[in-house]
């Protein structure tokens, strides 16, 4: 049987960074001052990377005493490996900052990630536009807050469209979480004054007309709908939650 020969192909490389400099010089010697080592898995031992064409190997027990050191410089962010310095594009691979300081592009694997972001979006902006207008409702108060209750049906439909849109994964995952129609219970109920917050939003307080005592104290950092929230699905405060509702329903 025949074996098949890898072709050699010119890679391009990219620094994973938001602003990429004009210049980027990357460490291609391994030195006291700078550590850059591989570890193999095979040998069981931390081997020295030393970028130089004239070898040909990317590991310094490997290269013979003529080594010639190059720099690796990214320009604009981006650094094209010829097919023909597979040296180069073996060092690349192997240096610990591949993947972190910079990657290979893989045009393929771009598109493939695009289109399942694209996918996911269309997902999530398919299930908001058939949201029915109590459901369209309850995830409004739920992002919105009270204030969802003074938007006309148009500007609730645009602003869950629009924040289905930005934040896909967000939405699709609310939409799941059977907690989400106790969270809207929980911005009805104070919104219509049956609990209050006191010292700081730290303390939510009955506000029933024989009950003003404290119902439970929130946690430092936390939001106070989360927490109460949270205590209604207890069996202590499944109770008082029915309650809050029986109330507001009057």
């Amino acid at each position: 049987m025949t074996k098949k020969v890898k072709t050699a192909v010119s890679k391009q490389y990219k620094l994973r960074r938001d602003v990429a400099p004009l210049c980027f010089m990357l460490n291609s010697n391994h030195n006291k001052r700078s550590s850059l080592l591989y570890f193999d898995e095979e040998k069981g031992v931390n081997r020295p990377l030393r970028y130089a064409r004239n070898q040909k190997s990317p590991f310094e027990d490997e290269q013979d005493g003529n080594a010639i050191l190059e720099p690796v410089v990214f320009e604009d962010g981006f650094l094209m490996v010829d097919r023909s310095n597979q040296v180069l594009q073996e060092f690349l691979s192997y240096h610990p900052g591949n993947g972190m300081i910079f990657e290979e592009i893989d045009n393929k694997k771009d598109a493939a990630e695009e289109l399942e972001v694209e996918e996911l979006i269309l997902d999530a902006q398919l299930l908001a536009r058939d949201l029915d207008i109590q459901m369209l409702e309850t995830v409004s108060r739920v992002l919105i807050g009270s204030h969802a209750d003074k938007l006309s049906t148009a500007e609730l439909k645009r602003d869950i469209l629009v924040y289905s849109r930005n934040y896909p994964e967000e939405f699709i995952n609310m939409l799941s979480d059977p907690a989400l129609k106790m969270y809207d219970d929980v911005v009805q109920i104070f919104s219509t004054n049956l609990l209050s917050l006191r010292n700081k939003n730290r303390d939510v307080y009955f506000n029933l007309p024989k009950n003003k005592t404290k119902m439970l104290t929130v946690p430092y950092g936390e939001d106070p709908k989360d927490i109460v929230s949270s205590y209604f699905q207890t069996d202590e405060g499944v109770e008082t939650y029915k309650l809050l509702i029986s109330a507001m329903k009057k």
